[in-house]
């Protein structure tokens, strides 16, 4: 505890919880937009490296909440009938994430921030853009382009989200595939955040006061999922997608 205040003052760490709470509670109801609410409030008030220090171990445990909510064996048939989009996701991030110092992460966010709030905006105008029969090469080409950004970026959620939007995935299964999807994202961070050295002795006491709200809030917003019908679910996802979009390019234009 006294390393944990020696990070943070009693009000911070009250913030902070706050933050988290709300983050896991809109992740509870639509399965993302986590990293989007909890980084963006506590680098309000924190050094950018210990709020994404913050993110690390609640997005981890959350992912696994939601990816396993109905069991394994139901995460195994999402994983098994969303295998292309895994690979071809996989294999373009891991290249892709090479190309991070020689491609502007400006334009990155520009680029990804552009189709996700325009489409998300078509769909709550009544502009409904669907995906009737799927195919594998549909799949590969989506979960190619979320790879390719992700790797650069580090943001892949609203391509991912979108594609499932238009496909009219149910909606306990879309939230079992997000939590399929980034949580092997989560995984990956936390490797990569052990070895660049964001996630150390110092600023982990931090990351794991922040599971405790961050679960709560994914209580609070699977109790509010389980509410709604699939056209609210929908709406409710289309409505946060577009916030994201828009965040992409405040970023993307601040940069």
């Amino acid at each position: 505890m006294s390393a944990l205040f020696s990070l943070l003052s009693p009000a911070e760490l009250a913030a902070a919880a706050g933050i988290a709470l709300l983050a896991g509670t809109i992740k509870g109801m639509v399965g993302f937009a986590m990293p989007m609410i909890f980084v963006s409030g506590l680098s309000m008030f924190l050094p950018p490296e210990l709020a994404l220090a913050g993110l690390i171990l609640p997005t981890l445990v959350t992912n696994g909440m939601q990816a396993l909510r109905q069991g394994a064996g139901a995460a195994l048939a999402s994983v098994r009938r969303f295998r292309v989009f895994l690979l071809i996701g996989l294999v373009c991030l891991m290249s892709s994430a090479q190309l991070v110092r020689l491609l502007p992460q400006q334009a990155m966010l520009l680029i990804i921030g552009f189709p996700v709030t325009v489409f998300a905006a078509m769909q709550l105008m009544g502009r409904v853009l669907t995906i009737a029969n799927p195919s594998r090469r549909s799949e590969a080409v989506v979960g190619g382009i979320a790879g390719l950004i992700g790797g650069v970026s580090g943001v892949w959620g609203p391509p991912t989200v979108a594609y499932l939007t238009a496909l009219g995935t149910e909606k306990t299964e879309q939230i079992r595939v997000q939590g399929v999807i980034y949580g092997l994202g989560a995984v990956a961070l936390l490797g990569a955040h052990l070895g660049s050295g964001v996630m150390r002795a110092e600023t982990a006491p931090f990351s794991v006061a922040m599971i405790i709200p961050a679960v709560a809030g994914m209580w609070l917003g699977g109790r509010l999922h389980d509410r709604i019908d699939q056209a609210m679910f929908r709406r409710a996802t289309l409505v946060v997608l577009l916030i994201a979009g828009v965040n992409l390019l405040r970023r993307g234009l601040m940069m």
